[in-house]
């Protein structure tokens, strides 16, 4: 991989996390954060995977996997504070959560 391609990946995976950022900021459903939450982590495992391609190493794709587990593990916690949410308030409003104490 030469630097060109590894400084274009870069780009992509900055405007990724933007994006994703972006979308958790801006949108007030707790669905639509957490899917904006899955393509804020997708730009630096993108960086990960371009990194350790353009150095050769392993531990790009390591960290992927690593990346990728904590994904999994938000979308788990994520969806299940949704569903209390909903059942709770019968709304997916993400100010709703305060309502929940006690």
């Amino acid at each position: 991989m030469s630097g060109a391609a590894l400084t274009g990946m870069m780009i992509i995976a900055a405007g990724l996390f933007a994006a994703g950022l972006f979308g958790v900021l801006a949108r007030r459903g707790i669905l639509f954060q957490l899917i904006a939450l899955e393509v804020a982590l997708s730009g630096p495992a993108l960086a990960f995977i371009a990194a350790g391609a353009y150095h050769g190493e392993a531990e790009g794709q390591g960290m992927f996997v690593l990346t990728l587990t904590l994904a999994a593990a938000e979308v788990a916690v994520g969806l299940a504070l949704f569903l209390r949410i909903r059942r709770a308030k019968g709304s997916d409003d993400s100010d709703a959560v305060s309502g929940l104490k006690g």
